[in-house]
C-alpha cells in the first residue's frame, strides 16, 4: 500500500528540535525492518540498515536515481506518483519489491521497499501445483473416456476379450485417479495442520511394526521386508501422519528397489533423537535429482513412476509431516546400489 500524504511522521513532522539537537529520523527508520529511505528533494538524506544492505552503504547523500536504478521506479522517484509499483530484479534476478512513497512535509519524502518475493514464489507454486494436478488427472481421465467410447461399440459376443482387456485398463486408471485424489487430500490436511504442533506421545517403534506387518500381509512380495533394530522411541507426534510417513517411505522402496532385493527398515536412538532408516537395493538416484525429490509431482523417471502407480506426491507428503514434527529428512543414494532414506525426530524428553 502507498503511504499517501503523511503530513506527519509519528506525532508530528520530522522535528528539528532545539538548536544543535540530533535529528531523530535515523533512529526512527532504523526501527523498521523494511528498506526505508528519506529524501531531501531528490537526494537521500537517510537510509536504514535494510536499505543500505540492499542498495549499498554509499547511498546516503546520493541522487536517488543512482541508488535505485530501475526504469519502473521513475514515476515515484520523480515525485509524480506515490505507488505502489512493482520492481523486479532489484537485489537479485528472482526478487520482487514493491516501492511506495509518502510526503512527510514539503520537499521531504519517505520511500519504502516491501519484499514480495515470497508471495510471488507462493503464487508460482500454486499455479504450478494446479497445472500439474490437472495434467495428472487429465491423462487417466482421457483413457477412461476413450475406452468407454470404444466399449459402446464393442458390445458383441466376439468382443468379450477386448472388453475384459479394456475394463482392466479402465479399472487401473480409475484407481490411479483415486490414489492421486487421496494424496492431494492428505497433502491438504497436512498443510492445514502445519502450524499446529502434535501433542500425543507415540511409540515410533510400534508404528513402524504396524506398517511392516501391514505391508507383509497385503503385498505378494512382503517377504522382502527385513527389519533391522527397532529400539523403542517415544516421540510427540500425530499417529496417523507418522503411520503415513513410514508407509510412504517403505512403499517407495518397494516401487524403486530391484525385484527380490531386501528392504531394510530400522529405528535407533542416537544423540537424543529417533533415527528411522529405510534402505533399498535398487538402481539408485543420480545426485542432481536428490534436492528435488520432495517437490510435488517431481519424478526422476516419469514413465516408470506412473507405470508402477506413483502419484509424484509421496515424498512431498513425507517432507511436510517431518517438518510438522520438527524433524529432518535426508536422502542418500548411489547409482546402481540403492537408496537410503533417513528421518530424524526429536525424542519426547528433548
Amino acid at each position: 500500500m502507498a503511504f499517501g500524504r503523511l503530513g506527519r511522521l509519528g506525532a508530528g513532522p520530522i522535528p528539528t528540535g532545539k538548536a544543535g539537537a540530533a535529528d531523530p529520523t535515523p533512529a526512527l527508520i532504523e526501527a523498521l525492518h523494511e528498506p526505508v529511505l528519506v529524501l531531501d528533494g531528490y537526494h537521500i538524506r537517510h537510509a536504514n540498515a535494510s536499505a543500505r544492505a540492499l542498495l549499498g552503504d554509499h547511498i546516503v547523500g546520493d541522487y536517488v536515481r543512482l541508488a535505485i536504478r530501475h526504469p519502473a521506479a521513475a514515476p515515484i522517484l520523480s515525485g509524480d506518483e506515490d505507488g505502489p509499483l512493482a520492481l523486479t530484479g532489484l537485489g537479485g534476478h528472482d526478487r520482487l519489491w514493491e516501492l511506495s512513497a509518502g510526503t512527510v512535509r514539503p520537499g521531504v519524502r519517505l520511500l519504502r521497499l516491501t519484499d514480495r518475493s515470497a508471495q510471488r514464489a507462493a503464487e508460482r507454486m500454486r499455479v504450478d501445483f494446479v497445472a500439474n494436478a490437472s495434467h495428472e488427472l487429465r491423462t487417466p481421465l482421457a483413457s477412461l473416456i476413450g475406452f468407454t467410447e470404444t466399449l459402446e461399440d464393442a458390445n458383441g459376443p466376439e468382443d468379450a476379450d477386448t472388453r475384459l482387456r479394456f475394463l482392466k485398463i479402465m479399472g487401473n486408471e480409475a484407481r490411479r485417479m483415486q490414489r492421486l485424489i487421496d494424496d492431494l487430500m492428505s497433502l491438504s490436511r497436512i498443510e492445514a495442520d502445519r502450524y499446529s504442533a502434535p501433542r500425543e506421545t507415540i511409540d515410533l517403534s510400534a508404528v513402524l511394526g504396524e506398517v511392516v506387518d501391514e505391508l507383509r500381509l497385503i503385498r505378494r512380495d512382503g517377504e522382502r521386508l527385513q527389519p533391522g533394530g527397532m529400539e523403542k522411541a517415544l516421540v510427540v507426534g500425530d499417529r496417523p501422519q507418522l503411520h503415513q510417513l513410514i508407509h510412504n517411505i517403505i512403499s517407495n522402496a518397494f516401487k524403486y528397489g530391484r525385484e527380490g532385493t531386501p528392504i531394510r527398515p530400522s529405528l535407533r536412538i542416537a544423540d537424543g533423537k529417533a533415527r528411522l532408516t529405510v534402505a533399498d537395493e535398487g538402481d539408485g538416484i543420480a545426485v542432481e535429482h536428490l534436492p528435488r525429490l520432495t517437490e510435488r509431482f517431481y519424478r526422476v523417471d516419469p514413465g516408470r513412476s506412473r507405470a508402477i502407480g506413483g502419484t509424484g506426491l509421496g515424498l512431498a507428503i513425507v517432507k511436510h509431516i517431518v517438518e510438522r514434527h520438527r524433524g529432518t529428512l535426508d536422502i542418500a543414494s548411489v547409482v546402481g546400489t540403492g537408496t537410503t532414506v533417513l528421518v530424524t525426530l526429536p525424542l519426547k524428553d528433548r
